[in-house]
């Protein structure tokens, strides 16, 4: 498990703003291998960075974009050379450099087909000596991109027949499977990929008890065990750089994963509620007279959005007066109800724009080879608008400035980050810091994180929040929550959504969530054949005859109750919870309520990703890996340590067939039935449910009913799910400021129950709810 200082998220900032920065301390060593250089380093007992290259000063250059160079730590390997090569060894692994082969007459045929470069091979072990991986080549191809003499860069590696492979960032082609064993990605941020917008997170997890994180931001070919090889090849680079993460659990691999890239923050209390967003709010009276409704009927919500042409222009970075003549009081208005707000805030200038001329004369833009900008997209009908170089800091400080002076000044509490990929391109032209081939996909991480380290700058107390479109390596220590773009509002992207997003939690990406609903223009028809499970006719206005979608939308709330984040938004004219219909509006404020009740139990999960980097919506195979029939399914999860969810994602389903992992005992959260681990069973859906499990042995403190978060939340209860012993670490901090990373202001309670004497225990620095926590006790039973 990885320490970290008080304070440390500053210190993450601060240095991963300094692009490309190289490592603080010299490698552990610099091998030659006839003229193949291979240099190590290590981040701590259980991480290591491998970098090989056929010039030395490639090899003995630091890490890339997104690590942080700050925390290597070579203080617990050893170094030993022999005949067999060079090991290097912690308590917590051994990786072994092979030894340069002996020279030999080539054949005839490798005179014509062998590789030019020199070999190198590689092995990494575990504490216990077993083998973890084994890297079987290394290549660097030369060719030309985008005018530069360059090379393809990539390393391969054995792949055991019953080896599992997660993570890579989002990709949104699954419609339930997990495992990317046997597939080939092309990891690259893609607005326009056919099954929703694919993000490049190169961070792949084996169910060996190892990670890869690969240092490259150029697009990246992925291939998952495909004829027993993995190997991931770059388009762009002139040395392989990878580092290699070990574990025995998640926590384990995960707060390595953290160490190399940065921890994750808590976010706001606020981003745990009912966040809600249309395209679009286009005045400040739709925005709160939405609030107010909220209020008045008893709904709760924390978070007002005002999306995108809220401004006069594109890229014009102001309000517009005749939509928001007082934004400001506005906010006031929201803060005064104990709601925040978001506005959203775009990297795009129109030429006719107050600032065009400024940032082009600046070089503060995506830029041909020519210096001029690049303007608008040419393969769509979204054809303005030069996007802001965030890769140069002067662009970024000049962004953040504006952002801060024209908009948040007014009250504004949070900005969203669209367009972050980034939407323009930049396959073909030029950022400050080289080709926007070879930094393809770096700019979500630069982006984000200018803006995040402005925003601690200004208020440095107040937590960074920021929804983001995009991710990199690195991305999770920004502050932002992500979400997978601009899907459809359809079945099938709901179904989709499910498999993407326990991928993209497993590349440590911990924050992400989807547009409720769908984002896309709603088709007021609907090609559904079965009779919908809620009654339409009184949603007419918002679905015209899209029969099935109230019910959709609905399941679609279901699923987003047990995301990290609850976020409703959507192209259509209305999307509010009580905009579908009154059946779709009366179940949707029962799992509203329920959120708002599961804050206490989803903020102290916050707590244990700060804390490990490990997420807590997460794939099956985190918790259960002795189970193989978990390993490749995708269509339900954990959300933190208690709750199994399978998501009803088909129309007119009210059954599904769920399976309980083995190796617990499980209740239905809705009737309290237990039952064994290992086997599937077809569980009820009606449509005010979907299948919901609690694992034995759980305890789960149940919160009051409350408008928003900025309403102190007593525990009502402590719901006890009995048949094994269990333990649970509740806690609570003031949920808007930093002091919870020196430890002020914050609540622990151990509570442990004990499931022979049947009672609970609890200790901790809340006192008086300890002594009280007892008698909160409600025992499930059926």
């Amino acid at each position: 498990m990885s320490k970290f200082s008080v304070g440390a998220s500053l210190a993450v900032l601060a240095s991963a703003m300094t692009l490309a920065s190289g490592a603080l301390a010299a490698p552990i060593a610099t091998l030659d291998r006839n003229g193949a250089w291979v240099s190590v380093e290590a981040y701590g007992p259980n991480v290591v960075h491998v970098t090989i290259a056929a010039e030395k000063a490639e090899a003995l250059k630091g890490p890339g974009y997104g690590i942080l160079p700050a925390n290597g730590d070579n203080s617990g390997f050893r170094q030993t050379t022999g005949a067999d090569g060079d090991t290097f060894a912690s308590n917590a692994l051994t990786l072994k450099i092979n030894p340069a082969p002996a020279p030999r007459v080539p054949s005839q045929g490798e005179k014509y087909f062998a590789p030019s470069l020199a070999p190198v091979g590689l092995t990494v072990k575990n504490a216990r000596g077993d083998t973890l991986l084994t890297m079987n080549g290394w290549e660097m191809a030369p060719h030309e991109v985008n005018g530069e003499a360059t090379y393809q860069v990539g390393a391969s590696f054995a792949a055991p027949a019953d080896e599992h492979l997660y993570g890579m960032g989002q990709n949104q082609e699954s419609l339930g499977s997990l495992d990317l064993r046997g597939k080939v990605l092309d990891c690259k941020h893609w607005y326009d990929a056919p099954a929703g917008e694919t993000v490049c997170v190169p961070f792949m997890v084996s169910s060996k008890g190892y990670g890869i994180i690969w240092d490259n931001p150029s697009q990246t070919r992925f291939v998952g065990a495909v004829n027993g090889r993995t190997a991931f090849q770059s388009k762009v680079g002139e040395r392989v750089s990878f580092f290699i993460v070990t574990g025995d659990t998640p926590e384990q691999i995960y707060s390595a994963y953290a160490r190399v890239t940065g921890k994750t923050p808590i976010p706001p209390k606020a981003a745990f509620g009912l966040i809600q967003s249309k395209a679009r709010y286009d005045s400040q009276e739709q925005v709160l007279r939405v609030a107010n409704t909220y209020r008045q009927k008893g709904y709760p919500l924390d978070v007002m959005v005002v999306d995108w042409f809220h401004w006069t222009r594109m890229g014009q970075m102001d309000i517009d007066p005749a939509q928001f003549p007082d934004a400001a009081g506005m906010n006031k208005q929201l803060h005064d109800m104990g709601m925040q707000s978001i506005i959203s805030v775009w990297p795009r200038y129109e030429t006719s724009g107050r600032y065009y001329n400024e940032l082009a004369a600046k070089g503060y833009f995506l830029h041909h080879k020519d210096g001029s900008p690049v303007d608008g997209l040419p393969f769509r009908s979204d054809r303005t608008g030069a996007l802001i170089d965030s890769t140069n800091p002067e662009a970024r400080q000049w962004f953040w400035g504006k952002i801060k002076d024209n908009i948040l000044s007014q009250g504004f509490d949070y900005p969203w980050l669209d367009e972050t990929e980034p939407d323009l391109v930049p396959e073909g032209y030029h950022f400050s810091i080289g080709t926007g081939d070879r930094y393809r996909n770096l700019y979500p991480l630069v982006h984000v994180e200018g803006v995040a380290q402005g925003m601690r700058a200004w208020k440095p107390n107040k937590r960074v929040l920021i929804l983001a479109r995009a991710a990199y390596l690195g991305s999770q220590r920004t502050g932002a929550l992500f979400w997978s773009s601009d899907i459809h509002p359809s079945w099938e992207a709901l179904q989709r959504q499910v498999p993407t997003g326990l991928n993209m939690t497993a590349s440590g990406i911990a924050y992400w969530g989807n547009d409720i609903g769908g984002w896309q223009w709603l088709p007021q028809t609907t090609n559904a054949t079965k009779t919908p499970l809620l009654d339409p006719s009184d949603a007419r206005e918002t679905v015209g005859q899209n029969h099935d979608y109230p019910e959709l939308h609905t399941r679609w709330f279901q699923y987003g109750t047990f995301l990290p984040t609850l976020r409703l938004h959507g192209d259509r004219k209305n999307a509010e919870i009580w905009a579908f219909g009154k059946q779709a509006e009366g179940v949707m404020a029962k799992f509203d309520r329920l959120r708002y009740q599961l804050i206490p139990y989803i903020y102290s999960q916050a707590k244990m990703t700060y804390d490990t980097g490990a997420p807590f919506m997460r794939p099956l195979w985190m918790d259960f890996p002795q189970d193989p029939n978990v390993a490749d399914l995708g269509t339900q999860y954990m959300f933190g340590p208690a709750f199994l969810v399978a998501p009803i994602t088909e129309q007119g389903q009210t059954e599904k067939r769920v399976y309980l992992p083995a190796g617990a005992d499980w209740y239905n959260y809705w009737t309290n039935e237990k039952f064994a681990g290992g086997q599937w069973l077809t569980v009820a859906a009606p449509i005010d449910q979907i299948p919901l499990f609690v694992k034995a042995g759980s305890i789960l403190p149940i919160g009051a009913d409350i408008p928003s978060t900025a309403t102190k939340q007593a525990i009502t209860a402590i719901a006890i799910y009995p048949g094994k012993d269990g333990d649970f670490t509740l806690y609570d901090d003031d949920g808007n400021t930093y002091d919870y990373e020196a430890g002020k202001g914050v609540s622990l309670t151990k509570l442990h129950w004990d499931d022979t004497s049947k009672t609970l225990t609890a200790t901790g620095s809340d006192k008086a709810f300890a002594k009280s926590a007892p008698g909160l006790v409600k025992v499930v039973s059926r």
